[in-house]
């Protein structure tokens, strides 16, 4: 299994980035998949999530109204659309699937079955 994050890059206060997992060895279809973050100096943080089906979305509450996930099952990907950026949101984001994620566990890390590797994302004021 691989999950393969792209699409960082540094962005101005204010700005848009979107970010993609593509998934292999693994169908979005099946797996909950989400979003988390590592600040320097911080601890990991939940971002957003979708669940297999599609029937349920989490979002933190430090980016509720301002991202948006979404997943693609024919490409079997996982995007995370971050509008209207912020300096506090730098950081090195992750994404995760599980394959036993109910809604009440979208947020927790210990969750997810697997990682991807990272892709920093740096919003200069």
């Amino acid at each position: 299994v691989q999950l393969q994050a792209s699409g960082g890059g540094l962005v101005q206060a204010g700005d848009h980035l979107s970010l993609s997992c593509l998934a292999s060895g693994l169908s979005v279809r099946r797996y909950t998949t989400g979003w988390f973050r590592q600040a320097p100096g911080k601890e990991r943080e939940f971002v957003a999530a979708v669940k297999w089906d599609g029937g349920s979305i989490a979002y933190a509450d430090s980016v509720k109204g301002r991202f948006i996930v979404s997943k693609d099952n024919v490409k079997n990907t996982v995007n995370l659309r971050m509008n209207s950026l912020k300096p506090e949101d730098t950081a090195v984001y992750y994404c995760a699937a599980g394959g036993r994620i109910i809604s009440s566990t979208m947020k927790r890390d210990e969750a997810y079955d697997y990682w991807g590797q990272g892709t920093e994302v740096t919003v200069s004021s």
